[in-house]
């Protein structure tokens, strides 16, 4: 387990660690200000009994405790510091991984499209459907030719027969308009008679 990490697992390792040395030197800096404290009590303590000596040891050493810590916060500054840097070029590596990622989408699409076979598939398929309708128009042709007389002069609808058309639209058209007087009648007297009930 644990043997071929991912790069995502590989980062929160990383990131686990960071807050650990950081947690590490926090700890520190208060052990410090602990020792700093102790130090301070005790130079009081040597100035109250009046040695001298001891004041002048003690004094060193929170002098160098004082140094510590100093380099102990900047260390801890500098990991927040590379922290947040570290976050950033992250937010920009996701970025620059992201536009990879479609621009070899939108390679691939145009790679998939070629344009010069599908314009002559389009200039065949243009020329199939006009050979199509010339030999429909000619197909067409051989069919009343082949029926002879009879059958060129029954393809054709004559001025009669047009009409007629037009007279049986009219007559229906006569007739749907009779048919809503009717109902409009039978609603009107329908009306009398509920209003004579009342009366």
């Amino acid at each position: 387990m644990g043997l071929f990490k991912s790069k995502e697992e590989r980062r929160i390792e990383r990131e686990m660690k960071l807050k650990q040395h950081l947690r590490s030197i926090e700890k520190s800096i208060r052990q410090q200000e602990k020792f700093s404290a102790d130090f301070i009590k005790n130079a009081q303590q040597a100035q109250k009994i009046g040695d001298q000596q001891q004041y002048l040891f003690i004094r060193n050493a929170l002098k160098k405790t004082a140094t510590v810590k100093r380099m102990l916060e900047r260390q801890m500054l500098s990991m927040k510091n590379a922290m947040v840097i570290s976050q950033q070029a992250q937010a920009s590596a996701q970025f620059a991984e992201s536009m990879q990622l479609m621009s070899k989408q939108i390679a691939d699409i145009f790679g998939e499209l070629d344009l010069t076979k599908t314009q002559a598939e389009w200039e065949k398929a243009m020329a199939q459907a006009g050979s199509m309708e010339e030999r429909m128009e000619i197909f067409l042709d051989s069919m009343e030719t082949a029926g002879g007389e009879a059958a060129s002069t029954g393809g054709q609808v004559s001025d009669e027969e047009i009409d007629r058309m037009i007279a049986a639209d009219v007559l229906a058209g006569e007739r749907e308009e009779l048919a809503k007087l009717d109902q409009l009648d039978s609603q009107i007297a329908k009306e009398l008679g509920i209003t004579r009930q009342k009366d």
